[in-house]
C-alpha cells in the first residue's frame, strides 16, 4: 500500500488517499474514481508531500509522530489494520459486482430486485448522485482489488 496527499483544484482541500501502487492512483484518477471528500470536486491531483528527514540526535521518528498526531507509528500501524479487518468483515457475504454497482444498487432501493450486500466500483459523479437520490451507499476506507486483478 502506498499513502499520497491528493489536493482538488476548486477549493484545494488537501487529504489523504491509500493506493496498491502507483499506477493504481493514475488508473482510478484516470476514471475518474477520485473525489474530494469535501467538497465533491472530481479534479484531483497529488499535493506536494513533506519529505521525511530524520532529525539528528535522541528524537525518535516515533516520539516526533506521537507529538504531532497523537499516535505512535506502532499505534497508527495498529488502527490502520483494525480498520483493514472492519472492512473484510463487512464485506464477508458481500458481492463484487464492479461497474454494474450504480445499476444494481438503484433496483435494489426501487425493490425491483432481491436486496443482498454488493460493492463496486463508481465514478465520483455516480456516488454523488446515488447520495442524492437517497440510495444507501457508503465508501469504504480502502480500495479494493476486483477479483479478475488478483494474482
Amino acid at each position: 500500500m502506498i499513502v499520497f496527499d491528493l489536493k482538488c483544484d476548486s477549493a484545494g482541500h488537501v487529504f489523504e488517499a491509500w493506493f496498491s501502487s502507483s499506477e493504481a492512483f493514475a488508473d482510478q484518477q484516470e476514471r475518474g474514481l477520485l473525489t474530494c471528500p469535501i467538497c465533491g470536486d472530481r479534479k484531483v491531483g497529488k499535493a506536494v508531500m513533506a519529505v521525511g528527514v530524520p532529525k539528528k540526535g535522541n528524537a525518535s521518528n516515533d516520539n516526533r509522530l506521537a507529538a504531532t498526531t497523537g499516535h505512535t507509528h506502532r499505534e497508527t500501524k495498529e488502527l490502520l489494520a483494525a480498520m483493514a479487518v472492519a472492512q473484510a468483515k463487512l464485506l464477508e457475504g458481500s458481492q463484487w459486482v464492479g461497474r454494474k454497482f450504480d445499476d444494481q444498487a438503484r433496483a435494489m432501493d426501487a425493490g425491483e430486485m432481491e436486496k443482498s450486500t454488493i460493492h463496486g466500483e463508481v465514478t465520483a459523479m455516480e456516488a454523488v448522485a446515488l447520495r442524492e437520490d437517497g440510495v444507501a451507499v457508503m465508501p469504504l476506507p480502502f480500495p479494493i482489488i476486483p477479483p479478475e486483478k488478483r494474482n
